[in-house]
Formats: C-alpha cells, sequence, structure tokens
C-alpha cells in the first residue's frame, strides 16, 4: 500500500526531536518493480519487488549518528530515533557536520519540468516478456550467434521524499524501463560474448527490443576469433560505449571527499589545465526525462548547471556541505542521501565536448592501434592518477579495422592521458554521461 512520505518523514523527525535530537533530517524512500528474464524462448525469471526504506539522522551539537529501517509502523519510527539520539551521543565530534542554512534551500521544488515520471500505466508483465522475446530471437537471428546468454525486460517507479528540522521538504517520483540482451559467438575456448541495452524513463523513448537483440548479436559475432594484439606503444581509441569510464577517472578525483582525504591524483591541480583546450565537462543535473535529474540535492539545496571543467581547466570540486566545511569551501549544491548514511558528494549528469569526426574518422586518423570495446578489471592509483586495465576490441591496421582482439592490458597515466584525448562526436545524449569515442595516442600496450 502507498505510504504518504511527507507524513512519515515528519513523523520521523517529530519522534527524534521528543527523543532529544537538536537537529534531524529524514528521507523515505518507496519503490516497486518488476523484471522478465528469458532463454531458449520460454520465461526464465520473472520477479516483483515492492518496499518502502526509510532513513534517519541526528544530530547534537557536533555529533551525528543515521539509523535505517524497511518497516513505517509508528513504534518502528520510535525505535529509530531513539536508537539514533543514544548512538549520535556515544558518537565523535564532528565539526563539520551539520544542516544548510534554512536561508541557502531550494524554493522550486516542483520536479514535473523535469519529467522523471512516465505517466503511462506499469507494463503489464506480459509486455515486458514479448519484449525479451523479440530482443533474443533479434540476437539469434545473427549469423555467428550460437546462443543468447540472457534476455531481460523491467519496469521500476520509485518515490522520494526529504525533510529537514530546517524547514526543507521536497520529493519527487520516477520511473525507469529497460531491455537488454546478452549474445554469444563461437564455441568452447573460443565463445566471445556482448550485448546491448537501453534504459529510459518513459516506455516511448525506449529502443525497439528487436535492435537491441541484433545490436548484441552482432557484436558478439564480430569478436569471434579474437587473438592477442602485439605489445607496444600505440593510438588507443575508446569505443563511445566505454569512454565515459574515463571521465568517471576524472570525476573520481574532484570528488570533494577523495580530495578532503588527499587521495586524489588532481590535488593542487584546481585552476591548472587537465583537458585539452577547447574541452569542458558540464554538470546538468536538470535535464528532463532522465533518473537522477534533481531541483535540489541530498541536504536541501538548489542544484544548477556548472562547468566542471571549462576550456580545459578544472574550475572546482564536487562537494556536499560537509566536505565544503572541510576544505573552506561551499557546498557545489552535490550532496546524495541514502537511507544508511550521512550524505556524501556526487556528481549527477555531465557532457564532455564534443569534437568534429564520427568513430569512422578516429579510426583512419589513428593508423594503426586498438579500438578498445570492452575493460576488465581496474588498477587506477587514486593518489598519482596510473592507470591499467584489461582490454577486448577490435586491432587497426592502416585506418581499418583488421581482426578482434582480447587478452590485453592497456596502461598509461590519467593526468598524461587526459590532456592528449581527442573527442568524437558520437555521443548519446540520454545517457547520464554523455561521452563520446575518446583518442588517446601513445599508450602503452602488452599483448602477445
Amino acid at each position: 500500500m502507498p505510504h504518504a512520505l511527507p507524513d512519515l518523514t515528519a513523523a520521523l523527525i517529530d519522534a527524534a526531536m521528543r527523543a532529544g535530537a537538536e537537529a534531524a533530517d529524514a528521507v523515505a524512500v518507496e519503490g516497486s518493480s518488476v523484471s522478465i528474464d528469458v532463454r531458449a524462448g520460454a520465461l526464465e525469471q520473472a520477479e516483483r519487488s515492492e518496499g518502502i526504506d526509510l532513513g534517519l539522522r541526528v544530530l547534537i551539537g557536533r555529533r551525528q549518528a543515521s539509523v535505517s529501517a524497511s518497516d513505517a509502523r509508528p513504534e518502528t519510527l520510535t525505535e529509530m530515533a531513539e536508537r539514533a539520539v543514544a548512538m549520535a551521543r556515544e558518537a565523535p565530534e564532528d565539526p563539520h557536520a551539520g544542516l544548510a542554512d534554512p536561508s541557502r534551500l531550494a524554493t522550486d521544488l516542483d520536479a514535473s519540468r523535469l519529467e522523471l515520471a512516465d505517466p503511462a500505466p506499469e507494463p503489464d508483465p506480459q509486455a515486458l516478456q514479448q519484449d525479451a522475446l523479440a530482443a533474443e530471437a533479434a540476437a539469434l537471428a545473427v549469423a555467428g550467434v550460437t546462443q543468447v546468454q540472457s534476455a531481460s525486460a523491467a519496469y521500476g517507479r520509485r518515490v522520494v521524499h526529504l525533510a529537514a528540522t530546517n524547514g526543507f521538504s521536497g520529493g519527487y517520483a520516477s520511473t525507469s524501463r529497460t531491455t537488454s540482451c546478452v549474445a554469444i559467438s563461437g564455441t568452447g575456448t573460443g565463445m566471445e560474448r556482448d550485448y546491448d541495452y537501453d534504459s529510459r524513463s518513459w516506455q516511448a523513448d525506449l529502443r525497439d527490443p528487436a535492435e537491441i537483440g541484433a545490436e548484441a548479436g552482432a557484436r558478439a559475432a564480430a569478436r569471434h576469433g579474437a587473438r592477442k594484439p602485439r605489445t607496444g606503444t600505440f593510438p588507443v581509441l575508446f569505443d563511445e560505449r566505454i569512454a565515459s569510464s574515463l571521465i568517471g577517472h576524472l570525476l573520481q578525483a574532484v570528488n570533494g571527499a577523495a580530495v578532503a582525504r588527499g587521495s586524489s591524483w588532481l590535488l593542487g591541480r584546481l585552476g591548472q589545465q587537465v583537458l585539452p583546450k577547447g574541452l569542458s565537462i558540464t554538470e546538468d543535473p536538470h535535464r528532463p526525462r532522465l533518473q537522477g535529474s534533481r531541483l535540489f540535492d541530498g541536504e536541501g539545496l538548489p542544484t544548477a548547471r556548472r562547468d566542471i571543467v571549462a576550456d580545459g581547466v578544472l574550475t572546482g570540486w564536487v562537494l556536499d556541505l560537509a566536505t565544503g566545511r572541510k576544505l573552506g569551501m561551499d557546498s557545489t549544491a552535490n550532496a546524495a542521501r541514502g537511507t544508511s548514511a550521512p550524505p556524501q558528494p556526487s556528481v549527477s549528469h555531465v557532457a564532455l565536448t564534443p569534437g568534429t569526426q564520427d568513430r569512422a574518422g578516429l579510426i583512419a586518423d589513428m593508423g594503426t592501434g586498438l579500438l578498445v570495446t570492452s575493460l576488465i578489471g581496474s588498477t587506477i592509483n587514486p593518489n598519482t592518477g596510473d592507470y591499467s586495465r584489461g582490454a577486448s576490441g577490435f586491432w587497426v591496421d592502416n585506418g581499418q579495422i583488421a581482426h578482434p582482439v582480447n587478452e590485453c592490458t592497456i596502461a598509461g597515466n590519467l593526468h598524461d592521458m587526459l590532456l592528449r584525448i581527442v573527442p568524437g562526436n558520437d555521443a548519446r545524449p540520454h545517457l547520464s554521461r554523455v561521452v563520446p569515442s575518446i583518442l588517446i595516442d601513445g599508450m602503452v600496450l602488452a599483448g602477445a
């Protein structure tokens, strides 16, 4: 049964104040989901889940504690409050803990313009099964595909509400609709696997399931017969599907929690060049029809579009209130709030300035090197930026794809790598990280 989340968060805060808290915030998350998996033309698994999660943070002076539960009964709310207050009294002091000043709270709380929740009704499980079956059939129809490991379709709905003793109270609803397919080519030790998927907030925006299955099958078939490349220093082109991981490493390094700990390879580089001139990384938390868009952050502060990197120069960190206080800076309204822990800084939606060429143009320009379509494992030194990852993809010879490759390692240093990136123009605009294919000259490649 759906709950009135604003009433639940208000009740939690009231219980906390009665128990002896000086300040508190509470978050309630209610959701439902249904997923269908098929295999060999038949239903393999069907799951449906519904539930509610509650989180309460209390503060007594500069001491704080957080508790969570998945039970909305009044006696549970009282027990949560009493336990959180008892924990806070025993917690060490944190000089940076505290709620937002009421004067800084977001006042624009109407999330309807973000279109996060599809007004269409929840799809019938039979409709989801038909989508999964269509994806599987399309993958199996591709020459060279020997089996489909999985084909799935899913739907979810989520409602969130945040309230605090500083006067903030706001929330929103969101939906998600996903279709995915994993195909395999070859047999025995020569099997190769690849995938495709699509995930949207609105059902009407989702790609056709047969298109998703056919693309998964084509990718798996193209990988058949992969072998190790030779060792040396070559250009490496990160395919659009995995290029966002490079920008992800930069975002991890500008996260205020890492900076405050002193474990960021970008320490001391604020205001310095971290990308080639002309390239920016723009955060925009107000993109419509995209999960994670938000008008306010996990501490009730108003969010806004900003450049994390502008014209290649690092302009600032990603901060919540606590990490901002530690660093002597203002919050950038990047707090993410779960139910079981205090807020932490987290970036929302970002986009890298695109280049002028598509992937084919970058392949032609790179001459001889490696096109990476899959990354395996990770060895990233957070303090130095030293980078080493297992990779597979395709060998490029004289600007043409020659054959698939696997079982190789690419290595470099993130600071040097990012200063040499050449982006393409093939980014998908509906993703949370809008990052095109990225070419980097002169990476170390360890193969045969």
